[in-house]
């Protein structure tokens, strides 16, 4: 008998940057940002790079991605990775929604919702966050929702047309 091939889990992150670091612009920032978490696993997929607007008292543009990774490790551990990553991109904890030369979030993981002291996954607000929801469409359009059952693309109809009624 056959067996079905093994897969490992895989995470959706965000990356967003809107300051210059030492790769350069925040373009720049999010494409050593995806180099870095290259090296936690096999990179399955790469959204286009978006420009956004800021979130909150910043006032400069973010430069927004989603990379889909195969990994093994537990939720938890691949949090103390990407954090380690901001950390080594020079990543210092200040105002909230302030800019930021890197931020690494788990959005999703392919074994469903997780939730522990500190890691929330899905992430507890990327259904509210275009700047998520679009990239996550490109590369991962039929993923479900664990809490809701709705894919990227109807998350993302739903809040533009929230966004245009409003």
């Amino acid at each position: 008998m056959r067996q079905a091939p093994r897969y490992a889990p895989c995470y959706a992150i965000a990356i967003g940057s809107n300051r210059r670091g030492r790769h350069g612009s925040p373009v720049a920032e999010v494409a050593a940002a995806i180099a870095a978490i290259a090296a936690l696993g096999g990179v399955v997929a790469e959204s286009p790079v978006l420009s956004s607007a800021p979130i909150g008292p910043s006032i400069r543009r973010f430069a927004n991605a989603v990379v889909l990774i195969e990994s093994a490790v537990a939720p938890p551990a691949m949090l103390a990775r990407l954090k380690a990553i901001e950390r080594a991109f020079g990543r210092r904890r200040g105002a909230r929604w302030g800019a930021r030369v890197i931020d690494l979030d788990i959005v999703a993981w392919s074994g469903g919702a997780w939730r522990s002291k500190g890691l929330r996954v899905p992430h507890a607000a990327f259904q509210d966050r275009d700047f998520v929801l679009a990239p996550l469409c490109a590369i991962a359009p039929v993923w479900r929702d664990p809490r809701t059952g709705l894919t990227p693309r109807h998350l993302l109809a739903r809040l533009r047309k929230v966004k245009r009624l409003g």
